[in-house]
């Protein structure tokens, strides 16, 4: 398999998974229902059934609901594994060392393991002149950051948290990862939020920054420091927007296919 259909593949297989989505109606049903257990269900609720919303319309709107969902979260995790693969493939990183994780004190005194998506150690880069595009990044945004001198002589590399896309407002998620940045910075890490899209809430963006976050978005011939793309291309050496609209047909039929099975009531 070429370099090219791997990463294909490795973005498109996660979504797949959400063609044979069923929703589970609060149940927390393995599998979900199918439209005739829906209708079941729904038909020997009284007050439902009194309303209509036994109706294959109402079990196709909850299938599409929640297949969208679950597109955008399959998404993200293809995402997360390709920034990966990329880093491996281009900068001679090891599976291990592209990943990052750290333990806290949870309930009951048990530790918990949170991990963030990616991590860029600059000394395990193998090649030489990639090695001196990321140092020279990493130099520059210790810069831009003004981290005091102590802080960015710390500084070994760079982790990332992968979105494809970053709308909601969900504070606990912010909290996590404001969390994650302060313990990436105490373990020798700039921590950056890699967003596919170019969809970011700019409240989010505002508090991030202030969290001493890079954040690298969706964004066309910008600059290697506020775009994921641009980053791919100056930095790590991939060109991943080319890469993208070269496939573009591609991965617009399968997500067609798997938006039309979400929106069959059946």
């Amino acid at each position: 398999m070429t370099k090219e259909n791997k990463y294909k593949e490795i973005l498109i297989d996660p979504i797949r998974e959400c063609a044979g989505y069923m929703p589970k109606f609060g149940h927390g049903r393995d599998g979900g229902f199918t439209l005739s257990e829906f209708q079941t269900l729904y038909g020997n609720d009284f007050f439902y059934k009194w309303l209509g919303l036994d109706s294959p319309l109402m079990y196709s709107a909850h299938k599409a609901a929640g297949g969208i969902t679950s597109v955008y979260r399959q998404i993200g995790i293809g995402c997360e594994r390709l920034v990966r693969e990329i880093f491996m493939d281009n900068l001679g990183l090891t599976e291990d060392g592209v990943k990052w994780s750290y333990q806290i004190d949870g309930a009951n005194g048990k530790k918990r393991t949170l991990s963030l998506d990616g991590r860029i150690i600059v000394d395990d880069i193998t090649d030489d002149s990639a090695k001196e595009r990321v140092k020279e990044w990493k130099d520059n945004v210790c810069n831009q950051l003004e981290l005091p001198d102590r802080v960015r002589e710390a500084m070994t590399g760079i982790v990332f948290e992968v979105r494809q896309g970053y709308k909601s407002k969900d504070s606990k998620r912010q909290n996590a990862d404001i969390a994650n940045a302060s313990n990436a910075y105490a373990n020798g890490y700039i921590p950056c939020l890699m967003v596919m899209s170019s969809q970011i809430d700019d409240d989010i963006v505002t508090r991030y920054n202030q969290a001493k976050w890079v954040i690298l978005r969706g964004f066309l011939g910008t600059s290697a420091y506020t775009s994921t793309y641009d980053f791919y291309k100056d930095v790590v050496g991939y060109d991943l927007a080319n890469f993208m609209r070269k496939n573009q047909e591609y991965f617009q039929i399968e997500i067609h296919k798997i938006l039309d099975e979400l929106m069959k009531a059946r």
